[in-house]
């Protein structure tokens, strides 16, 4: 059984026990949450699509813990101006692991 899950705009294929960095969620680590986006679920075979969401359909999932990406250079120069701009991005996520999808 897989499910199709939308968080932070972003769409996730999930399965039971899987662990996953979606982006950042305002939310306490260990805490378990209820996913009420549900976009697709597949059981036995049967795929249910959501129009655009799966009404009654939740995933639980377990707020592992949050953590910053691997940092990202963004260099901006003007040749022979003696213009130079770095700067560097971590982007902040949360790590979570799916207990159980309620179909």
């Amino acid at each position: 059984m897989y499910a199709i899950i939308e968080t932070g705009g972003k769409q996730y294929r999930v399965q039971e026990g899987e662990v996953l960095n979606v982006e950042k969620l305002d939310v306490a680590a260990g805490q378990v949450l209820d996913i009420n986006k549900v976009l697709l679920v597949e059981k036995d075979g049967t795929i249910t699509v959501g129009s655009p969401m799966i009404d009654g359909v939740t995933v639980a999932v377990k707020v592992v813990e949050h953590g910053k990406g691997d940092k990202v250079i963004a260099f901006r120069y003007k040749p022979k101006k003696h213009v130079r701009v770095k700067k560097g991005h971590r982007q902040p996520y949360t790590k979570i692991a799916i207990e159980k999808i309620n179909a």
